[in-house]
């Protein structure tokens, strides 16, 4: 994958369950459907807590979505040289796989450990879109996620568009 990183911010008209203020990297997107994860959703359990054989690893894991949540996502700046991974832009790289996730970690850069996905259905995510559910903000960085706390990452994002959730729309854009 090459080009800029697309985050979905939710729409402040999206309201309850996992999506309000949700903010997710979207990693995939065609005519079968989509996918990606929420990346300002932090657990309570650590990455510790989940994986008791790892050495202390105090941050906390996060909620990537509701779809499969025993599937583990590994975000991380700088890639390890093992099979599974996927480089997202030349600062980020994603992975599923358990031994990246061990060699992310015991390379001392920073990551993310993330549970579950969000995916949508063919045309599912173009049509919420459509709605007005999702604003598309494009990145050249992964700045949103390493330098921005979690609980700031919707406005920030939103903030990136130069727009204020008070001037979004229910409904979406309509020709």
């Amino acid at each position: 994958m090459s080009g800029p990183l697309t985050f979905l911010v939710a729409s402040p008209h999206l309201r309850g369950g996992i999506f309000e203020h949700a903010v997710i990297l979207l990693l995939e997107h065609d005519t079968k459907g989509a996918m990606g994860l929420i990346v300002n959703a932090p657990m309570t359990q650590s990455v510790t807590d989940l994986l008791p054989d790892t050495p202390d690893q105090p941050d906390a894991a996060w909620l990537g979505g509701p779809v499969d949540p025993t599937l583990g996502w590994c975000l991380y700046p700088q890639p390890v040289g093992l099979d599974g991974e996927m480089r997202l832009t030349p600062d980020l790289n994603v992975s599923s796989s358990l031994d990246v996730l061990r060699a992310v970690m015991a390379s001392g850069q920073r990551f993310m450990l993330v549970l579950g996905y969000a995916g949508w259905g063919a045309g599912q995510l173009t049509e919420e879109a459509r709605e007005g559910s999702w604003v598309w903000v494009e990145q050249d960085t992964p700045a949103l996620l390493w330098d921005v706390p979690a609980g700031e990452r919707w406005q920030a994002a939103l903030d990136r568009l130069g727009v204020t959730p008070d001037t979004i729309m229910p409904g979406g854009a309509q020709a």
